[in-house]
């Protein structure tokens, strides 16, 4: 059943730009419970008074959990470069007693060469691979004698560099992830290092995380 104070909350939540003013306590709650009555009793289909309104706001800016937020906007005010890379490929190789050994011949074989993207990622079992299109049969070339368990084509990747106390905030990626959500792009895939981490995306989805992402500089 929705209510009152779950309605406010679904809203606030929709609105970075609030979640910040209300966390600094710089926003009058009567005011904005005013300004948002007409919506609250849209979503309700039903009437909403304003003071019920100032009380889930006043619980909402109150909330430990929503007082961490703002120590996350402040972090992610912080973002260094974004840089965005398209034609990439992802491959995922079953992890051998070779593939390492293949994996470090084939960046000596790049090694110097411009223009080319590639990262890695290994986990117990698996590993992943990914490079620049313009690297594939390259790749494929080295790696024939390892058993490949998945290829995906058509993606982009967006690079970004965190500030260093991002390790010492604990929501960071959740928050970024779930804003890439509430817009509806898929995360093919997340490699990460202490201070900067790479997702991959479906080339069609890559305009509309790079905006998420950028805007979140700006909350």
């Amino acid at each position: 059943m929705r209510t009152i104070a779950s309605e406010v909350l679904d809203y606030i939540n929709k609105k970075p730009f609030l979640l910040s003013a209300l966390s600094q306590r710089i926003i009058n709650l009567t005011s904005l419970a005013r300004q948002i009555q007409p919506e609250i009793e849209g979503a309700l289909k039903k009437p909403a008074k304003s003071g019920a309104i100032v009380m889930a706001l006043k619980r909402i800016s109150e909330n430990e959990e929503f007082l961490a937020t703002h120590k996350i906007i402040k972090t992610l005010k912080n973002i260094g470069e974004i840089t965005v890379r398209s034609s990439i490929v992802d491959y995922c190789f079953r992890f051998s007693d070779t593939l390492l050994d293949t994996q470090a011949q084939f960046l000596n074989h790049i090694k110097g060469k411009t223009a080319v993207f590639y990262t890695s990622s290994q986990g117990v079992a698996e590993s992943t691979i990914i490079v620049s299109k313009n690297l594939s049969e390259e790749l494929e070339a080295f790696f024939k004698e390892e058993q490949c368990l998945s290829k995906e084509d058509n993606l982009s990747a967006i690079s970004l560099k965190l500030p260093t106390e991002n390790v010492k905030v604990s929501g960071v990626y959740y928050f970024i992830f779930q804003r890439l959500s509430w817009e509806g792009v898929n995360i093919h895939e997340v490699i990460s290092t202490a201070n900067e981490f790479t997702i991959l995306t479906d080339e069609a989805s890559v305009n509309t995380a790079f905006k998420v992402i950028k805007e979140l500089k700006a909350l």
